[in-house]
């Protein structure tokens, strides 16, 4: 594999058409390949919570779960009310095996969808 020749084909294009390219691999469920893309376009972009929700996405659903944990809590920290950041850091903490410190990303995740309990 020529890795020189897989990084051209990554980052070829602007912004906007590597976003749609990026989209498209993930719509594919070819999570690695949006990765790949998106991890390039975060780096020039790295202010834009879409792109850097979709790479946290694409490493969850690839099983790159502490990459996913690292995208997810930058989002967070930036801001705090990211409702769906919360609720995949939550998941992503789980996945891991950590449900104490994930319970508090989904209550709050919940909290800021509107998802109270009733009593």
């Amino acid at each position: 594999m020529n890795t020189t020749y897989d990084a051209t084909y990554y980052a070829h294009g602007t912004p906007a058409e590597r976003w749609e390219r990026a989209q498209l691999f993930f719509d594919a469920k070819d999570y690695a390949a949006a990765a790949r893309v998106l991890v390039g376009l975060v780096e020039e972009v790295p202010e834009q919570t879409g792109p850097r929700l979709l790479l946290a996405r694409s490493y969850y659903h690839s099983a790159q779960l502490w990459r996913a944990e690292s995208e997810l809590r930058t989002i967070v920290e930036r801001d705090p009310v990211e409702h769906y950041a919360r609720l995949m850091l939550g998941r992503t903490l789980q996945r891991q095996g950590r449900y104490e410190e994930a319970e508090s990303h989904l209550r709050i995740a919940s909290a800021l969808a509107g998802d109270f309990e009733q009593s």
